[in-house]
């Protein structure tokens, strides 16, 4: 009898080729793989693969490629809109489950039930009993997570990691909320204090305030729990001149809250909502695991809305709280969707459904992990974007070089460049992995750009 072969493990070579609309090689699908297949054990899944029509093959021998059929092939003739939903959608495997969701809360608003909070939904909650996310999940995340360092003491791995995470954090986690700074030019505010030209004050506030906030979590990591203090003292901190009221900052809301563009409304009576968010506190800090509490505190602070605003800043915040503290890899929301975020948080506040925010929390916590692992970097890891635009980063890096930019100039000359040159789906994928390498560029790595020692140390004057 033919050996059996795993629905799961066809379904996870189909997702890796899906990441690729326009086509991938053996090598490519092979790389990307989180459970690596033998080559030839993988060439065989893919030949089974394209006999169920699940998959296509076009080419040759060292050039045959292949295909999700149907996948839209992106061009500069494509409309934007259609342009970002399939780039987010190829960006994210997402199981037939959570698509379907997405779908639903995608709906026109009036298609869609109006809905209230259901008490329900957290009272069913048993800490260490009932888990959003399963062992296996749990299991697969405490390895991506878990540096190779010995045990040390609570904050250190953060510490370590304190301005790049700084960086990194504030600019998803602002960009997520509609900010329109870029990396370059987060890093400049907050390594020298200078704004960025044209950008609104609301903008610049908000970038600080997720500095202040960062440096609560990593210098106090002993202090920092699921109580009170911490959560509001989060928001206060998150809020600051932000908020039309200013004792607002810090304190549960007093005023009924809607939700733009949903179907759900929040609770509205004072001591309801007191009395809720004490509830969800306790059993956040009850839970053991480190990956279902931050998962827990992504999906109920949010559905609660505690506060007047700014509550998904405060839930993504906290939910590094146990990271942190048990010095796990931090999630920073790297790459990220603010689309695909929005749609996880709409199918919580209007199903009650967790798949979708669940695929997406468990997709960007690897994805953090890649930014952070230092086994990784010692690996030199290829990324298939990296060779692939290769060319393209090496002239745009040494034309920032040679003119000497600084880092708000480099961010206009960067973003101007890869609107003339790149794609529309992969712009923003390309600003930001040319403006991380010129943060990281140093004097045994400019050799790639083609860049003299002489050339790299003028432009670290005006850098």
């Amino acid at each position: 009898m033919p050996k059996q072969i795993s629905t799961t493990e066809m379904g996870t070579v189909v997702q890796a080729v899906g990441q690729f609309p326009n086509g991938v090689s053996v090598a490519e699908i092979h790389s990307t793989l989180e459970v690596q297949l033998p080559r030839r054990t993988l060439q065989r899944r893919l030949a089974r693969l394209v006999e169920a029509g699940r998959l296509e093959a076009f080419g040759a021998g060292p050039g045959r490629r292949y295909r999700v059929p149907g996948r839209r092939v992106l061009t500069e003739a494509t409309p934007l809109v259609i342009r970002e939903a399939v780039a987010d959608d190829t960006l994210i495997p997402l199981s037939t489950e959570a698509i379907n969701i997405r779908a639903k809360v995608q709906q026109p608003i009036q298609a869609r039930q109006p809905v209230g909070y259901n008490t329900d939904f957290l009272a069913a909650y048993q800490p260490n009993q009932t888990f959003y996310l399963d062992e296996s999940i749990r299991s697969r995340l405490r390895e991506s997570g878990q540096p190779q360092d010995e045990i040390q003491p609570a904050g250190t791995y953060a510490k370590k990691l304190y301005h790049r995470l700084l960086v990194d954090l504030s600019w998803n986690s602002s960009r997520l909320e509609g900010n329109t700074y870029s990396l370059l030019e987060t890093e400049r505010l907050l390594h020298t204090g200078h704004s960025a030209e044209g950008k609104e004050a609301r903008e610049t506030q908000m970038i600080l305030n997720h500095k202040a906030t960062i440096d609560l979590l990593v210098e106090a990591p002993d202090e920092i729990a699921f109580n009170r203090y911490t959560i509001c003292n989060l928001h206060a901190l998150l809020s600051e001149n932000l908020l039309p009221d200013l004792s607002a900052c810090g304190r549960l809301r007093a005023i009924p809250v809607g939700i733009g563009g949903s179907v759900y409304t929040p609770l509205a009576n004072p001591p309801q909502l007191d009395g809720t968010f004490q509830s969800l506190l306790d059993k956040a800090d009850k839970i053991k695991d480190p990956f279902e509490q931050a998962f827990f505190v992504m999906v109920h602070l949010p559905y609660l809305q505690p506060f007047e605003d700014v509550n998904k800043r405060t839930s993504r915040l906290a939910a590094n709280i146990p990271f942190i503290r048990m010095n796990l890899s931090p999630l920073s929301f790297v790459d990220v969707p603010e689309r695909v975020y929005i749609d996880g948080l709409l199918a919580v506040y209007e199903l009650n459904r967790l798949d979708l925010l669940r695929e997406l929390f468990v997709w960007a916590y690897k994805r953090s992990c890649n930014r952070y692992s230092t086994v990784r970097q010692l690996l030199g890891e290829p990324d298939l974007f990296r060779m692939r635009h290769r060319e393209l980063m090496v002239k745009v890096i040494s034309e920032v070089i040679r003119s000497r930019l600084d880092k708000g100039q480099a961010a206009t000359r960067v973003k101007t460049f890869a609107l003339a040159q790149v794609s529309a789906d992969e712009q923003q994928r390309f600003i930001e992995v040319v403006e991380t390498e010129l943060l990281n560029l140093h004097e045994g790595s400019i050799a790639r750009y083609r860049i003299r020692p002489t050339e790299f140390r003028y432009w670290q004057q005006y850098w």
